[in-house]
């Protein structure tokens, strides 16, 4: 039995379903970096304030709340938007081309908390500490989630993947557009505007959760045909 269970720690897996989802949030949140990378060049050569900033100055704000903070150890608005750039780049080839390598996911993690200290946003942490969990999954056997789900259960979760990563990442995409531009059809009081934005952006996240748990019974009901 401990022979049995030893072969299938070695075998080879290859979960598809975790593997988009890490990749598409991947890119997802680099957009992200870059978006904030991109208004703090706009402030130019000069100094920051401190550890926290605005990404967002005021010459360049859209609304009265669109600030967009982040954190930088770069005492400096143009470096750390260029190194923020730079970094949400490498993020996404990272995302999308290299993440069956064992130690993929930690490199991921590091390369995450890298953009958080270069001026990425601070608001992305959540996200990109989930993305980590569930990418240290795409070569597991999920062994425990094919225990504790059943199998009917599996099946119909498994047909609700993609509509679910669909969902979170618009929600997502909608959260960070009202943070930038504050732009929500038909409403203009700018505290209705920041709740849709943070209703958006924690449906999102829910949802991102949801994802990540029915790709993987995507994945187990694909490993069974």
């Amino acid at each position: 039995m401990k022979e049995l269970n030893k072969s299938k720690e070695k075998e080879s897996y290859h979960n598809k379903s975790i593997r988009v989802n890490v990749s598409v949030f991947g890119v997802i949140l680099s957009i992200s970096g870059m978006v904030h990378g991109l208004f703090e060049i706009l402030q130019g050569n000069v100094k920051t304030e401190g550890l926290m900033i605005h990404a967002i100055g005021e010459a360049h704000k859209f609304w009265v709340y669109g600030n967009e903070p982040a954190f930088t150890i770069i005492p400096n608005y143009l470096i750390t938007g260029l190194v923020a750039i730079f970094t949400s780049l490498i993020i996404i080839i990272w995302s999308v081309k290299f993440m069956d390598k064992k130690n993929s996911p930690h490199i991921l993690l590091m390369l995450f908390i890298v953009l958080l200290l270069v001026g990425g946003g601070v608001g992305q942490a959540v996200f990109f500490t989930v993305i980590w969990i569930f990418a240290t999954r795409i070569t597991k056997p999920l062994s425990w989630w094919d225990k504790v789900i059943s199998s009917s259960a599996k099946v119909s979760l498994s047909k609700l993947w993609l509509g679910l990563l669909l969902s979170s990442s618009v929600l997502v995409f909608f959260a960070l557009e009202i943070a930038v531009f504050g732009y929500v059809p038909s409403i203009q009081d700018t505290d209705i505007v920041s709740l849709v934005m943070l209703s958006s952006l924690g449906s999102g996240f829910i949802l991102l959760i949801v994802a990540f748990i029915s790709g993987i019974c995507r994945d187990l009901v694909d490993r069974k045909q």
